[in-house]
C-alpha cells in the first residue's frame, strides 16, 4: 500500500504511469507516428526519456539518429492519435486510492510532462480532473523533468515548501526530478 510521509503537506501527481494507466496507448501512438513518418524508434530510447514531453523526444531523436522531423508536425501528429485513443484509459488504483483519501485534506498538483489538452483528457476520462486545481505541463513555461522546476512549480502553485511535497513518480526521469527538488519521492513502480 502506498502511504503518505510523516510531515508531508502537499501531493504532487506525474500523470501517464502514475495516475492513469495510459503507457501502453502512449507507446502505441508513439510507434503509430513513427510509421507514419517512414520511421522506427528502438524502445530503450522512448523509455530512457519517459516523462519528457513529445516535442523534447523528437529533438533528441532527430539528432540521435540523423532524422529532421519537423518537431511541431510530430508532435501534433502524435497527441492526436493520443487523443483518440485515451478516451478508455484507465485509472491506477493503488496512486488514485490515495487522491480520494487526502482530497480537500492536503493541496494536490497534477505534474506532467504530457501537454495539457492530453493531461486533462485522460484525467476527465477517469473522472479524476474533479480532485486536481493546479497543472503543470509541457504547455507551462518551465523546464520539463529531468529538471526539478516542474516539481518547484507545482510546490509553488500549492503553497506548499518543496520538502514538505511528496511526488509520486513512474520514470527516471521524474524521480531524478523530484530529488533535485528537494522532495519526498515515491517510484511507484515499486507498488505496480
Amino acid at each position: 500500500m502506498i502511504e503518505v510521509a510523516p510531515g508531508v503537506e502537499g501531493l504532487i501527481f506525474d500523470c501517464d504511469g502514475t495516475l492513469v494507466d495510459s503507457m501502453p496507448i502512449h507507446w502505441e501512438c508513439w510507434h503509430g507516428t513513427f510509421a507514419k513518418f517512414g520511421a522506427t524508434c528502438p524502445p530503450e530510447f522512448l523509455d530512457r526519456l519517459k516523462g519528457v514531453p513529445t516535442h523534447g523526444i523528437i529533438a533528441q531523436f532527430n539528432e540521435a539518429f540523423g532524422y529532421d522531423f519537423d518537431v511541431a508536425e510530430f508532435t501534433e501528429a502524435k497527441e492526436n492519435l493520443a487523443k483518440e485513443k485515451l478516451l478508455h484509459v484507465k485509472e491506477i488504483e493503488p496512486v488514485t486510492a490515495l487522491v480520494y483519501k487526502y482530497h480537500n485534506k492536503i493541496p494536490m498538483a497534477v505534474a506532467s510532462g504530457g501537454p495539457f489538452e492530453t493531461v486533462k483528457l485522460s484525467l476527465d476520462v477517469t473522472g479524476l480532473s474533479k480532485y486536481f486545481e493546479v497543472y503543470i505541463t509541457a504547455d507551462d513555461p518551465v523546464a520539463p523533468k529531468p529538471s526539478p522546476d516542474i516539481f518547484l512549480e507545482a510546490a509553488r502553485r500549492i503553497g506548499v515548501a518543496p520538502e514538505k511535497c511528496q511526488v509520486f513518480e513512474d520514470a527516471d526521469m521524474g524521480v531524478k526530478a523530484a530529488v533535485d527538488a528537494g522532495m519526498v519521492i515515491t517510484d511507484v513502480r515499486d507498488y505496480l
